[in-house]
């Protein structure tokens, strides 16, 4: 990582109980994934871990394409991090092998089902032209409706806020990795 782990001896007075609050689970320190850079600004860590925080836990999505969202947006960053963190998820909820070891090596992805379709679709389209054209929006639309479609672009930013934070410091892999490294 290109700064060092924040200790609360160097966080400002006006920022400690936000850092508390951060580090209360990780004994006082945060040393791995995109958190280890954002816990340089602690308030805005926490605002943004509330988002995750409701991404993850109350989210309309279903497991599986929150996962599937996450590994799409980890190829579309050549974010190491997060793409070790979520393929494996993405294969337990279900996604083929198949599927997550050709979007890994940027191999022609087989079909999906139309909801894990209309993900990869959406997300590939607007990481690819910043936009979504009106049949690839309308397909997610039909299959998530208009909180469900929210909700998945939001999770596609989220990832993205981390994956630019993740490569932006460096963060480095953990040294036990069940799934092999994206080629970039």
């Amino acid at each position: 990582m290109r700064t060092p782990v924040l200790t609360r001896d160097n966080v400002p007075e006006a920022l400690r109980e936000a850092f508390d609050h951060e580090t209360a689970n990780t004994g006082g320190t945060v040393t791995s994934g995109p958190g280890s850079a954002m816990i340089n600004s602690p308030e805005m860590r926490r605002r943004a871990n509330s988002l995750v925080n409701y991404l993850r836990d109350e989210s309309t999505l279903p497991k599986r394409i929150q996962e599937l969202a996450m590994i799409v947006t980890a190829r579309a960053n050549d974010c190491q991090f997060i793409w070790n963190a979520h393929a494996a998820g993405a294969r337990r909820e279900g996604i083929p092998d198949a599927f997550v070891d050709a979007l890994r090596d940027g191999q022609p992805l087989p079909e999906l089902q139309a909801d894990e379709q209309a993900v990869v679709n959406l997300g590939q389209e607007f990481f690819s032209t910043r936009k979504v054209s009106d049949a690839t929006f309308q397909a997610a639309h039909d299959q998530f409706g208009a909180q469900g479609l929210t909700e998945l672009c939001t999770l596609f930013g989220y990832y993205a806020l981390l994956a630019f934070n993740a490569n932006t410091f460096l963060i480095d892999l953990p040294e036990q990795r069940t799934e092999a490294v994206l080629p970039i």
